[in-house]
C-alpha cells in the first residue's frame, strides 16, 4: 500500500480506536498532508532518515503569506503526527521506519509567571473599590473560583448554576477532548459562590452573568432572563485585567496565570 491509503487507515483508527477529538484528527490529517506533499505517495518502506531530515530542512524554511518561518513548535506538531503515523505502522506489521528515529527540535522552555501569595491577596481585595454590589460579589467570586479551582476561563463560562455542589465542594467538568474530571472548590471559594447565587434574583441557569450598572440594583435583577447573558472569555480577561490594576500588580496577570 501507497503512504496516502494508509494515512487514510490511520486518522481513521485515531478517530475510533484512540476517540482523538475531530480537532486533533483534523491537525494530523493536515501534518501528514505536508509529508505526503514533500514526499510524494512513496511506500512506507521508503521513508528514512534522510527523507525525514530533508522534510525538516523543508518544514524549517516553510514561509506563509506575510513571510514569516514555522515555530519550532509547530515543526515539532508535523515531527509527532508523523511518529503516531510511523507507530500505527508498526503495529501492522508494516515495514518502514522505526518512530523512536525521528526526534523532536529542543524549544527553549518558557518562564512560569505565576502570583505571590500578598499579590494574590491584593488582587482579591481589590474587588472591594467596586460600589456594585452584585458585580462585586460575582468578580470575587471568579477569581476565587478560578484559583480554586485551575478551570480554562472558556469552562469557566460555560458553568451553569447546576453543575456546582456547593454542598460537597466538587464538581465534574468536561475539557479539551470531551475528557472529564473533578475539581474542587476550596472553602473560600464555596463562600463566595454562595454570597454571589444568593444575591441573584434572575433565572439565568449561567452561574455567571452579566449584570447592568444602575443604582437601581434589586430592580435589575428582578427582571426577565433575556435581560442576563453568560460571560465570554474576553470579558473574565477585561475582569482581572482591571484588578491587576487596581492593586498595583505590575505583572501580566491572565487567567491561566
Amino acid at each position: 500500500m501507497k503512504v496516502s491509503e494508509l494515512i487514510v487507515d490511520f486518522l481513521e483508527h485515531c478517530e475510533i480506536e484512540k476517540g482523538h477529538s475531530q480537532m486533533t484528527v483534523q491537525n494530523y490529517d493536515l501534518y501528514l498532508r505536508r509529508f505526503l506533499e514533500f514526499a510524494g505517495d512513496i511506500t512506507p518502506g521508503k521513508i528514512v532518515p534522510d527523507l525525514i531530515r530533508k522534510f525538516r530542512l523543508q518544514l524549517n524554511r516553510m514561509k506563509d503569506k506575510q513571510g514569516r518561518t514555522l515555530g519550532k513548535k509547530t515543526q515539532n506538531y508535523h515531527l509527532i503526527a508523523l511518529r503516531s503515523f510511523l507507530k500505527y505502522l508498526a503495529k501492522r506489521d508494516i515495514k518502514s521506519l522505526a518512530p523512536e528515529k525521528i526526534e523532536l527540535a529542543s524549544i527553549d522552555e518558557k518562564q512560569i509567571s505565576f502570583l505571590e501569595p500578598g499579590e494574590l491577596t491584593k488582587l482579591f481585595e481589590a474587588t472591594n473599590i467596586e460600589k456594585n454590589d452584585l458585580i462585586r460579589l460575582r468578580d470575587r467570586a471568579i477569581l476565587e473560583t478560578l484559583f480554586s479551582t485551575g478551570l480554562r476561563v472558556s469552562e469557566l463560562v460555560g458553568l451553569r448554576r447546576k453543575d456546582i455542589n456547593l454542598e460537597q465542594g466538587e464538581f465534574s467538568i468536561t475539557g479539551k477532548g470531551g475528557k472529564s474530571r473533578v475539581v474542587f472548590l476550596s472553602e473560600a471559594a464555596t463562600a463566595r459562590l454562595k454570597e454571589y447565587l444568593d444575591k441573584r434574583r434572575d433565572n439565568s441557569p449561567a452561574l455567571f452573568i452579566r449584570h447592568r450598572v444602575s443604582k437601581k440594583v434589586d430592580e435589575d435583577i428582578s427582571q426577565e432572563f433575556e435581560e442576563f447573558s453568560h460571560l465570554t472569555p474576553r470579558t473574565i480577561q477585561r475582569i482581572i485585567q482591571k484588578y491587576t490594576t487596581i492593586a498595583g500588580i505590575g505583572k501580566k496577570v491572565t487567567p491561566h496565570v
